[in-house]
């Protein structure tokens, strides 16, 4: 297994590891405002947002596109180190002085660390809630994947554990510890006066008034089931025994569903166009759809992943 501070240029994932098996899932999206809040939730990370980011005017098109370079890391084979690159470019100049003068900046490594731990979370999570759940011998292997992912970034593994027993250990003790309830990761929480998504815009604004509600609540029920008790305790929700059985069915319910899938169909486009690739099969680069791209305005600016399309 590779450990912190290996010298080596590590080898970016293929077709036999568990990461391209789970991580771009589609099941993956009921855990995106579980990741979205923990990170956010982080003082670092949640300056960051709250100062430089315009994700809540276009939170649809922000989330729907950074999936794109966020697996390509994983899925792009022998470009996977280029594109890991260009995501630690994006946030090279995220940094400042937050309300309570403390300095961050995103590519401080126990900062961009901890994005990347609730990565390796997302996978995990949705085999634990909505699938089989991964053995421990799977969850070693997993977190070494990721270790191997993490430093195709370039940024430092300093704060880095070495096995997942470790990891486990530190996402704890970064709950119980580090993270804060914050206007950044309650501004995730809050869905509930979202837009309509890109690929929605057919849809009449008064039907997604009337649907709106109904859709985006079960979210953040699924989010706060899916919290770590500490977590759960700082932003002061409850849990019961009765939601933690219907969390449990809701979960049954997804992974019976999940086996009707076909293969492809399970994965988010860049993973769907590697496996292609892995077959033999001539397939070029995949790009996030136009709707997505940030305003035109901002195209041109470094924190964003616009790529012309």
């Amino acid at each position: 297994m590779t450990t912190p501070g290996d010298p080596s240029t590590p080898e970016p994932l293929g077709p036999s590891s568990l990461a391209w098996r789970y991580f771009s899932d589609w099941r993956g999206m009921l855990i995106g405002l579980w990741a979205g809040s923990m990170q956010n939730m982080h003082p670092a990370l949640g300056a960051g947002v709250a100062e430089h980011s315009h994700f809540f005017e276009e939170r649809w098109e922000r989330l729907l596109r950074s999936l794109y370079p966020i697996a390509g890391v994983i899925y792009d084979g022998p470009d996977a180190a280029r594109t890991a690159r260009e995501v630690r470019d994006y946030h090279v100049g995220i940094k400042g002085v937050d309300g309570q003068g403390r300095r961050y900046h995103a590519l401080d490594p126990d900062t961009f660390f901890w994005a990347h731990a609730t990565f390796v979370m997302v996978p995990v999570l949705v085999c634990q809630y909505f699938g089989r759940p991964l053995t421990e011998e799977q969850k070693e292997r997993f977190y070494a994947e990721s270790l191997q992912w993490y430093r195709l970034y370039g940024v430092s593994d300093r704060p880095a554990p070495a096995n997942w027993g470790a990891f486990t250990a530190y996402f704890e003790r970064m709950c119980a510890d580090t993270l804060e309830d914050n206007r950044a990761a309650r501004a995730v929480l809050d869905i509930r006066r979202i837009g309509k998504p890109p690929f929605m815009k057919w849809l009449p604004e008064v039907v997604w008034r009337v649907i709106r509600g109904p859709l985006t609540r079960p979210f953040v029920w699924l989010t706060v089931g899916m919290y770590p008790p500490a977590v759960r305790a700082k932003l002061g929700y409850r849990w019961s025994r009765r939601s933690a059985v219907g969390l449990w069915l809701v979960g049954r319910t997804v992974a019976l569903g999940w086996h009707l899938v076909p293969f492809e169909r399970r994965y988010h486009p860049r993973a769907r166009a590697a496996w292609r690739r892995a077959r033999g099969l001539a397939v070029g680069p995949v790009e996030t759809p136009r709707r997505n791209l940030p305003p035109v305005e901002r195209r041109g600016d470094g924190k964003h992943y616009a790529p012309d399309v």
